[in-house]
């Protein structure tokens, strides 16, 4: 009976209720950070609001990846990889562009909306960490909700010395931050990929 692979299609059954959960709450993160971002003229929502597009695009791969190949599984890794590095780019190039406009963001909707994400996040983190033994996909999945965490922390940080200050300067700082931890995250999922770690253990 062990041979019958039930064992497997559970833990696989789990994954997938798991990466479905976490999968919505950064959806819908993403479009309220989004929202919130534009209208606080905050690029350090904005930046993790692209984190957590990042995020619920890797959950959706994962989830494609749970139960398949391992090559397959690592095309998806791959994928998320490259993904967090585009929109890693992407919030550089929006903190410079911000940084030579006249927008000022609005530091207690920065607070309130980084509240909102760090517990969204600190919920997805608890959830994936069941899992972070898997194979790279899982992995992936939790380096970047920790991740989050920290990014989250960043911006109620930054959002208290734009209040304090009066400067749009602590606002681009954790932007770019967040950016940083973004492309980090995806050359490391992108050499683990490449490498083939835990993709052949399930």
């Amino acid at each position: 009976m062990s041979d019958c692979g039930c064992e497997l299609e559970a833990e696989n059954d789990a994954q997938r209720s798991t990466l479905r959960v976490v999968l919505a709450i950064n959806a819908a993160m993403f479009i309220a950070e989004l929202i919130a971002g534009l209208l606080a003229s905050s690029t350090g929502l904005l930046a993790d609001s692209l984190d957590m597009l990042a995020d619920a695009s890797v959950y959706a791969i994962s989830l494609y990846a749970i139960g398949r190949a391992a090559r397959i599984r690592r095309r998806a890794a791959t994928a998320s990889g490259v993904l967090q590095i585009v929109l890693g780019i992407g919030v550089l190039i929006e903190a410079g562009r911000r940084f030579f406009g006249d927008g000022e963001p609005i530091g207690v909707a920065m607070m309130s909306v980084g509240a909102v994400a760090l517990v969204a996040n600190a919920i997805c983190l608890k959830l994936i960490s069941k899992h972070k033994g898997g194979d790279v996909n899982f992995r992936a999945s939790y380096i970047f909700s920790a991740n989050d965490v920290i990014a989250n922390i960043g911006v109620i940080v930054s959002g208290a010395l734009v209040l304090w200050t009066g400067s749009q300067v602590p606002d681009l700082v954790i932007g770019i931050i967040i950016a940083g931890v973004v492309l980090r995250g995806g050359v490391k999922i992108l050499g683990e990929a490449k490498n083939g770690i835990n993709l052949d253990e399930a």
